[in-house]
């Protein structure tokens, strides 16, 4: 990648908007920039050199595999998302890994190092602000999705994942969004604690009520308000 677009990419991202376009400048020489293809992997929490990734553009999903190689999806992340190491914390799970993976046709990222990370952070406090700030977001995020799995039945579970599904690749949206469907049922299921079979049955109730309409490539959300 160019060092011009280097640039643009930090200074447009939410995390780096806050550093002047000098400190961005100097930025670009520290992260590694790559761009990979729909299927491959471009990370394992049990790398070993750990590392913190932010997403240019595509999607991703992370995949939790447990001791005995059951997968399970646990998050979809985009455009501006970050990921990898938040807590610089050594602890690991020898129970569990979990890999992120390219799910849209092509997937452009940016990664530190953590420890040239942690020395950004201590030369820039606003930089630190905001990345705690982030971090504390997507820590709410993950709060309010274990909230709907204790307090909400499946079928309104599914309803807010569609719902949300549709608000974020929308772009702002609320009638006729249609969805790339980069997820299998059985990922569905996995988002919401439930099954594959009970997914099936869902999108088909949804269908039925004029809803949603769906193929194998897309999800049509006639009107996101009605989802609930």
């Amino acid at each position: 990648m160019q060092e011009e677009a280097k640039y643009w990419y930090l200074h447009d991202h939410q995390l780096f908007s806050v550093l002047s376009r000098e400190e961005n400048r100097a930025l670009c020489l520290i992260p590694s920039f790559k761009t990979v293809k729909k299927n491959e992997i471009l990370y394992f929490s049990h790398d070993e050199e750990q590392r913190l990734y932010t997403i240019k553009s595509g999607t991703l999903k992370i995949v939790r595999v447990d001791n005995d190689g059951n997968e399970t999806v646990k998050d979809v992340l985009r455009s501006g998302d970050l990921f990898g190491q938040y807590t610089f914390d050594e602890i690991e799970d020898e129970n569990q890994d979990e890999y992120a993976v390219a799910v849209s046709d092509k997937v452009v990222f940016c990664s530190f190092r953590i420890n040239d990370f942690e020395e950004i952070l201590k030369r820039n406090p606003q930089l630190a602000v905001r990345y705690t700030k982030l971090v504390g977001f997507r820590i709410k995020r993950i709060s309010n999705s274990y909230a709907n799995l204790m307090f909400k039945d499946v079928k309104t579970r599914f309803a807010l994942f569609i719902k949300d599904w549709a608000m974020k690749e929308g772009n702002g949206k609320d009638k006729e969004v249609v969805i790339k469907n980069y997820l299998t049922h059985n990922d569905i299921a996995g988002l919401i604690c439930s099954t594959r079979q009970t997914v099936t049955l869902l999108f088909n109730e949804l269908k039925n009520a004029g809803l949603i309409d769906y193929t194998r490539s897309e999800i049509i959300v006639h009107d996101v308000a009605k989802l609930r």
